[in-house]
């Protein structure tokens, strides 16, 4: 635990995980200020005013230039001029979540990769219920890691959704078991549109682990298996604790006859058949040995691993069936915010698809599409500030293609191309924010368009 008390921190970005560290920080003693350049919500400004934090919205002053320290919101890139000062001026610059664990009592899980973070993490959660262990979950997945410090315990799990936004400013951050489920492209807008520095961003999570600790880590990720086994992992790292559909690694989990296989000193269990594994796709098969590691080297007995994987239900926004009218099937994957998310949802869908893609461009490549495109859908729809880009690239790869101004014209379309036995998916490969507040606002709008469509 650091010395907090005393020191002059700002707190950039006013959003959720923003109020909550300065509400933690302030409640140690700091001297505490919160800039935004936008607007702050009406609780944000509300829970400031209460704590009596000074804040600032709609740019920042000279204040916000006198820290000890920073501690940047996920949303806020490295190049804002601010946080190019507090670089140039040697002030240290710290995410919410680094800030937060410093004060942490639990033992720490977390999970990272570029898709299946929050059904990974959601799926974790359950496997916990089931088997009546205490944990608190949080990050990335919805709660900021500073509102939940103050409920961590020695006997009480942190498990944690963890974004690259959320590793570019770690120091001392350092899961007991770490996990990295892929490593595809996305975000690449904030990084310098390398994937070399994404990729270098995902590997931070293992940065602090020590040899008593353990990486999960997906074995047929061609990025990670390059990582880890060139120059991801240090000697002095953490134990690699592998897991494959393709391959038998020596520890970890693995498919052998279609049975879900641990592996542990030689010593083997079968867990369960595949088709016994709620989710279905082969993602979520991967996910679910993740899961299934975790809780073993957390010490779940393999009863509640079994009773888990067979019945947890998923999440919302991910995948998620909204209706079925006329014999359509309307399928919200908002939660599907990169290409590679995409593909995994449209290899799932056997039937002919409308699909509707686009919001805010993160530097897609939606040519990797392509091919999935040509077999499955026949009616694309484009929506939000990708359009042009959506156009330009896979326009033609569908026999229709459409650009609406709004989810509800979107969702109106789809409904006159689709037939009887087809699917209508929502599964965007973009950010939210140039049409929402956030992808669960754009599923729900979703979800309302679809619920207003007549039998």
């Amino acid at each position: 635990m650091k010395e907090i008390s005393g020191k002059t921190i700002v707190i950039v970005g006013g959003a959720r995980s923003g109020v909550a560290a300065a509400v933690l920080l302030h409640g140690m003693g700091a001297t505490v200020f919160v800039t935004d350049a936008g607007f702050l919500s009406e609780q944000s400004r509300a829970v400031l005013t209460e704590k009596g934090i000074p804040f600032e919205e709609k740019g920042h002053s000279d204040r916000a230039k006198v820290a000890d320290f920073a501690v940047v919101s996920p949303g806020v890139p490295d190049e804002a001029p601010l946080i190019q000062y507090f670089f140039f001026n040697d002030i240290k610059v710290y995410s919410e979540m680094e800030v937060a664990c410093w004060f942490s009592k639990s033992p720490l899980t977390a999970v990272t990769g570029s898709n299946g973070k929050t059904t990974t993490t959601s799926w974790m959660r359950h496997l916990w219920e089931t088997a009546q262990r205490p944990a608190l979950v949080g990050g990335n997945i919805g709660v900021p890691v500073s509102e939940l410090v103050h409920q961590t315990a020695a006997d009480k799990d942190l498990i944690l959704e963890v974004s690259s936004f959320q590793l570019d400013h770690i120091r001392s951050f350092r899961p007991r078991v770490s996990m990295i489920l892929n490593i595809t492209p996305d975000h690449l807008n904030r990084y310098q549109n390398k994937f070399k520095y994404y990729v270098a961003s995902k590997m931070r999570i293992i940065r602090n682990q020590l040899p008593s600790d353990f990486l999960i880590y997906n074995y047929d990720d061609p990025v990670l298996k390059e990582q880890i086994g060139v120059i991801g992992v240090r000697p002095d790292g953490p134990a690699r604790i592998p897991f494959s559909l393709t391959e038998e690694p020596e520890t970890g989990a693995f498919l052998r006859d279609d049975h879900i296989v641990l592996r542990f000193d030689g010593q083997e269990e079968v867990l369960l058949h595949k088709d016994e594994v709620s989710l279905r796709g082969r993602h979520n098969l991967a996910n679910s040995m993740a899961v299934a590691l975790a809780g073993r080297l957390n010490g779940i007995a393999s009863e509640h691993i079994r009773q888990s994987l067979k019945t947890f239900e998923g999440v919302e926004h991910r995948l998620e069936q909204v209706r079925i009218i006329n014999g359509v099937r309307y399928i919200n994957d908002s939660k599907a915010t990169n290409v590679n998310a995409v593909w995994y949802a449209l290899q799932g869908i056997k039937a002919p698809v409308v699909l509707i893609l686009g919001g805010q461009d993160k530097g897609n490549n939606y040519r990797e599409l392509t091919d999935q495109l040509k077999k499955k859908v026949h009616s694309l729809i484009a929506i939000g500030e990708a359009r042009a880009a959506i156009r330009e690239q896979v326009s033609r790869d569908a026999l229709y293609f459409f650009e609406a101004e709004s989810m509800k014209e979107a969702v109106q379309i789809a409904s006159r191309q689709a037939r009887k036995g087809e699917v209508v998916l929502l599964s965007p490969a973009c950010a939210s924010f140039d049409m929402f507040e956030n992808y669960e606002h754009r599923g729900r709008v979703f979800k309302q368009a679809v619920m207003a469509l007549p039998e």
